[in-house]
């Protein structure tokens, strides 16, 4: 990635669910504990205060079971089924906050007809790409293994 190029990720996925159910996926946390972690991290907690200003936190572990972090967000915007806008920051294991490494995230879920089409915008991503480069460019990877076990999460 160039210094002049501004770190966006986005991702398009089609899931054979209604919108209402795609997007209480982002904000329930029975389902998210299912899906929220890529590959095989799990989710060992997670925390939603459902209202714009409200609190959205996810510990993570890896597979060994030792805590790597997570995220510590604030919902900037809930749309009721279409759009949830999130300030979202990267934490480490000891939950240490730094507004370098917060971001937006937005994901929109559009009705189609076998499904819902989700889109996930992940931007701002400079700040924690000049602290924590190695973290900043797996970003994208990290959303395309989360968002690979929603299916099954939506599912369930």
């Amino acid at each position: 990635m160039s210094p002049t190029t501004t770190p966006t990720v986005r991702i398009e996925r089609t899931l054979a669910a209604p919108p209402e159910r795609v997007y209480r996926a982002w904000l329930d946390p029975d389902l998210l504990r299912r899906w929220m972690a890529a590959g095989e991290f799990h989710v060992t907690r997670a925390e939603v205060d459902e209202r714009v200003g409200g609190r959205f936190e996810i510990f993570q572990a890896g597979p060994d079971g030792v805590h790597r972090g997570g995220f510590s967000c604030e919902i900037v915007a809930l749309e009721p089924p279409a759009r949830i806008a999130i300030r979202w920051g990267f934490v480490g294991p000891d939950r240490v906050a730094d507004p370098a490494h917060d971001s937006m995230l937005t994901v929109t879920f559009e009705p189609v007809d076998d499904g819902t089409r989700m889109t996930l915008v992940h931007e701002r991503l400079e700040g924690l790409h000049a602290a924590m480069p190695e973290v900043a460019e797996r970003v994208g990877t990290g959303w395309e293994l989360a968002t690979a076990k929603l299916p099954a999460a939506l599912a369930s």
